[in-house]
């Protein structure tokens, strides 16, 4: 079973999130498909991530709510920084359900496992990540959740590859975005949003298939995608 196999593994969770408040790296990010990949957010901005007004500014438990998730899932968080949303899914998924937190920086895991171990919270595995891997189980993850990450991922075609080889059967992707166009992302800066348009352009190609797309959020879109069928 996959919990107990991987609940020995190292944590570690993957800070892609739109700010930082340590120094950028000296090299520029990537070009991908015209779009200008972000620098990946710092552990150093961890605080931000689980700041006051949060939940409210971003509708987190509508999000976690349309996501259906149920006991015995098997949820994947990749860019899963600090945990904020790993936690809250772990809850959801209790007692027989896994989280999968994938992050590439260390130290965003040790501050995931501090938080979950501060709030009782035992059914999260911590997975470190690489920029072109996720290192989830194949075939075995019920859910995806990437949240304001994906603008950050420095080599989108293995990562995204790797995610769909993770989903199980029936399983899918969440993938929100902050809004690239009109006005409600517009305190969020262009290399950290999305348009749809965008989007498809690299996940289609990728093997996905958009079955909906939510706008019931503030700011962000929430796209919902699952393998491709064969025509």
């Amino acid at each position: 079973m996959i919990q107990k196999q991987l609940l020995a593994v190292a944590v570690v969770a993957l800070a892609w999130s739109r700010m930082s408040s340590g120094q950028e790296p000296a090299d520029p990010p990537p070009v991908y498909k015209g779009r200008q990949v972000a620098h990946v957010m710092s552990f150093r901005g961890a605080s931000w991530l689980e700041r006051d007004g949060r939940d409210g500014e971003e509708q987190t438990a509508t999000l976690l709510d349309k996501m259906g998730l149920e006991n015995g899932q098997n949820v994947a968080d990749i860019g899963a920084g600090s945990g904020y949303h790993s936690r809250k899914m772990a809850r959801r998924i209790a007692p027989d359900g896994t989280v999968f937190a994938v992050d590439i920086q260390p130290e965003m895991l040790r501050i995931l496992g501090q938080l979950a171990e501060r709030e009782g919270v035992t059914n999260i595995v911590e997975v470190q990540g690489r920029e072109d891997d996720p290192f989830l189980p194949e075939g075995e993850i019920d859910w995806v959740l990437l949240v304001d990450v994906y603008h950050e991922i420095q080599q989108p075609e293995p990562m995204l590859a790797g995610i769909l080889e993770s989903l199980g059967p029936g399983g899918r992707v969440a993938l929100v975005e902050y809004r690239l166009e009109g006005e409600t992302a517009r305190h969020i800066k262009t290399e950290h949003r999305m348009s749809p348009d965008q989007v498809r352009s690299e996940w289609e190609p990728a093997g996905f298939e958009l079955v909906e797309l939510w706008e019931e959020l503030p700011s962000q879109h929430v796209f919902i995608f699952q393998a491709r069928t064969a025509p």
